[in-house]
């Protein structure tokens, strides 16, 4: 038989499989491949893909009949040209002459061999080029689409130069522009037009084995508020850093955003808005959509996926949080992420400002989300080490929101995660007026409203406290409480700093302050590595402190002799494998890890888990 015939044959075999599953036509795929080869056939001019049941004839379709419905018959056999669009596979110039012959890529690659080092230099080079931030995002986003291994290789090597453009404060604009420079879909969206088909909608991702789902509403991203479906920006953002600064492999990370609609009326006017032009769902008709996803998602892929909720607005946050917390492995980054990285702050900070935790008595601004869940965890770190119950350890902690200090004459119409908070005072209205009569040691802000740590407030601050500690924590850097010059001047150098988004360093009468940073990124990525290494069934609070006391203890004497309190980022790696093994070490010690026996030594293996950037050999 001529490789002609055999050519016929296949195509023939193919579309009588048009229906056929794709688990099916994958396993045909490699069995072709393999007798192909042996045929002597090019690979290049016939195959099945993995996505559908569908062939390429190449013209098979073109018969000139336009006005005809036809099924649209998919690829032929992987050649050098669909390995150099792999992104999971791709080497670009480092292809070797010997790959380069053996997977037909010989004219499609300039003649130049490069090393992965040379690539990342060449590439770094190129991104510092750019002037505007977001073109640096555009440019790293499209890297992560061609060439995998030598993104992350990129972000890792460069975390403290390139984690601002991949995460915030640069997403956030991305965000807010994210229809006019969506270039190819990089999650799932999942609107309200898939109701009751939601689980068809999973099994149309590529991947099978999911362990991490970081999902989105889009209703409050940052302090940006509701950008509805160009919230797809966070997942894609977090699950980026869940491999490059966790270790966890991209294949199994899905980013989801729920589309439901928005309340932002620019949006529904844009006719460029890539998401549903509808006023947003709520109630019954929003619980019922989320309700079946994340069945969806534990019939899927079962009760060990990890389901990061990321910029839900307050009430829909708690709510999903508290429903699903016992049924689903869940974590929401926004309130115990924030109150894990603050924590450990705390803790660290400790050393530069005395005392206990429970010594001191901190002030808020903003009792949302992430408020009230470092609130709770500093309380519950307090109970922990003192003989303190977690009601009364909440007494050394007050909030301030819009309407003001929030005390007990207000009970009746705060919303139920303030009322644990309203303690016996006398009404205060504003933060500066609150700050004189607290007298608190520590301030932090999650207002999500810039500018409101004001020169009256840190001079207030820096008279009751030799070294008081102000966090400015909102996001992005416009939405900032203050700026750590504003922190140093205006304390005179006493304060001890640390915000949400990045800040330079300082030089305030000719000392130089560096301020620390208390992102969300030290925690997630460690702690969700952690949680999947080990099987949790369930994330426990004591996986919170455990995580937040891992960080703290990644601080070195050098960091604390320059005022920082949070370790540094060119680490993370290593502070991630630290905290994983704290946090499956509390999981192994309360029964809710499922992988056994557990590892002897979890830093080594959690360090043996993690994705390698270096490129594969191949044959």
């Amino acid at each position: 038989m001529s490789c002609e015939d055999v050519n016929n044959f296949i195509r023939w075999l193919l579309k009588a499989l048009l229906l056929t599953s794709s688990s099916t036509v994958k396993r045909l795929n490699s069995l072709l491949l393999g007798a192909l080869g042996n045929r002597g056939v090019r690979k290049s001019n016939l195959s099945v893909t993995a996505e559908t049941s569908e062939v390429d004839t190449n013209a098979a379709n073109d018969d000139g009949h336009d006005d005809q419905p036809f099924t649209p018959w998919a690829v032929s056999v992987t050649s050098g040209h669909t390995l150099l669009r792999s992104p999971q596979h791709n080497k670009g110039l480092a292809f070797t002459e010997k790959e380069r012959d053996a997977h037909y890529l010989r004219g499609l690659l300039p003649p130049a061999v490069l090393t992965q080092e040379l690539q990342e230099k060449r590439t770094l080079n190129i991104l510092r080029q750019y002037d505007v931030p977001l073109h640096r995002y555009i440019a790293m986003m499209d890297l992560q689409e061609s060439n995998e291994k030598l993104f992350y290789k990129l972000l890792i090597d460069n975390v403290e130069e390139l984690l601002p453009i991949v995460y915030t404060p640069v997403v956030g604009e991305a965000c807010q522009k994210y229809s006019s420079i969506f270039r190819r879909p990089q999650g799932l969206y999942i609107s309200l037009k898939d109701k009751g088909k939601i689980l068809e909608v999973l099994k149309n991702w590529p991947e099978q084995n999911i362990q991490v789902i970081v999902v989105t509403d889009g209703e409050r991203i940052l302090g940006l508020g509701d950008l509805g479906c160009q919230g797809m920006g966070i997942p894609v953002g977090k699950l980026s850093l869940y491999t490059a600064l966790g270790g966890v492999r991209p294949s199994v990370c899905l980013p989801v955003t729920i589309d439901v609609g928005t309340k932002n009326e620019a949006l529904l006017n844009d006719e460029f808005y890539i998401g549903l032009k509808q006023k947003r769902a709520t109630g019954e008709e929003y619980d019922e959509l989320l309700h079946e996803f994340m069945t969806a998602v534990k019939k899927n892929y079962g009760d060990k996926v990890l389901i990061q909720f990321e910029d839900f607005a307050n009430h829909n946050a708690f709510h999903l949080l508290t429903k699903y917390r016992t049924s689903h492995l869940v974590f929401n980054d926004d309130i115990q992420g924030t109150a894990c990285v603050v924590l450990g702050g705390l803790l660290s900070a400790l050393k530069l400002i005395g005392g206990t935790l429970s010594d001191h008595t901190f002030l808020f601004l903003g009792a949302g989300e992430a408020g009230t869940g470092i609130a709770e965890l500093i309380s519950l770190e307090i109970s922990k080490k003192t003989k303190l119950t977690v009601e009364e350890s909440r007494k050394k902690i007050w909030l301030v929101d819009s309407k003001g200090l929030i005390v007990s004459s207000r009970k009746d119409t705060l919303q139920h995660f303030k009322q644990p908070w309203a303690h016996e005072h006398e009404p205060v209205k504003g933060l500066l007026e609150a700050v004189k009569a607290i007298k608190p040691t520590i301030l932090i802000g999650t207002s999500g409203v810039g500018k409101q740590f004001t020169k009256e407030v840190i001079e207030a601050m820096s008279a009751i406290n030799a070294k008081p500690l102000i966090m400015a924590l909102s996001n992005p850097t416009s939405q900032s409480e203050c700026t750590a010059e504003e922190a140093y001047t205006w304390s005179n150098g006493c304060a001890i700093f640390a915000s949400g988004s990045p800040f330079d360093p300082v030089i305030y009468e000719g000392k130089e302050f560096v301020p620390g940073q208390a992102n969300n990124a030290y925690i997630f990525p460690g702690f969700g590595l952690g949680l999947i290494m080990c099987g949790a069934i369930h994330v426990h609070d004591e996986f919170l402190l455990a995580a937040a006391e891992a960080l703290a203890s990644q601080v070195t004497e050098e960091d604390y002799a320059k005022g920082i309190i949070y370790p540094r980022f060119k680490n993370i790696r290593k502070i991630s494998a630290v905290i994983a093994a704290k946090v499956a070490s509390r999981a192994y010690e309360f029964g809710l890890a499922s992988h056994l026996p557990r590892p002897s030594d979890l830093v080594k293996f959690a360090e043996g888990c993690m994705y390698s950037t270096r490129y594969h050999n191949y044959r």
